[in-house]
């Protein structure tokens, strides 16, 4: 018996470190206030102004251009929102294409750039296209796609021919043109013969 007294007092000192080692590390939990998970809320973590972001393609070339007075950074949903935004399309094989707005929201990591009042889309001419301007109060323009489209009222002037129309869409890379909807439409007479009606109520011809 003598011989395990040593032993059973080691054993109960042991227990009672590791019972006093729990009850402290609860009671500093319970004693230390633990602040909450932050909330993400739509509230701006970063801002510059007269800011412009330039996109380069494989070969270091410029494809994209966004420029405006004021931009903000929203954590919550990772956009931002740009004030008197210009956003230039600048792919090689492509006409320039030019687009201007109130302000902006830029979301999708960069792939989806939406103009929001007196939203305005212009297209540079070239030796295979004359100008193209679209206006609406909202545009939506895909820079990786080089597409640019609206469900909203939309007035495109492409040359002399006009259409007004609910809804566009032009891709600038096949230069297709559609306007939905068409409620007004002057087609000058040297565009006539490229018009094509392949669908109804919209308007489709290659600028």
């Amino acid at each position: 018996m003598k011989e395990r007294f040593p032993s059973l007092t080691a054993l109960a000192l042991l227990i009672a470190l590791v019972i006093g080692t729990w009850w402290a590390a609860d009671y500093a939990q319970r004693a230390i206030a633990i602040d909450p998970p932050r909330r993400l809320t739509h509230e701006a973590d970063a801002w510059a102004q007269g800011f412009v972001m330039l996109r380069t393609g494989v070969d270091g070339s410029p494809i994209n251009r966004l420029e405006g007075v004021h931009m903000e950074h929203f954590p919550d949903n990772d956009s931002y929102e740009i004030t008197s935004p210009r956003a230039v399309g600048l792919r090689p094989g492509s006409p320039v294409t030019v687009g201007t707005s109130r302000k902006a929201v830029m979301d999708h990591k960069g792939s989806r750039i939406t103009m929001i009042g007196d939203a305005y889309l212009h297209r540079l001419p070239d030796a295979d296209g004359k100008t193209l301007d679209v206006r609406s109060q909202e545009l939506v323009i895909l820079p990786d796609d080089d597409i640019a489209y609206t469900d909203l009222p939309a007035e495109v002037v492409n040359g002399r021919s006009r259409m007004n129309g609910k809804g566009m869409r032009y891709n600038n890379k096949t230069r297709q043109l559609q306007v939905f909807a068409s409620t007004d439409v002057e087609i000058a007479g040297e565009d006539a013969r490229r018009t094509t009606g392949n669908r109804p109520n919209a308007s489709s011809e290659q600028p």
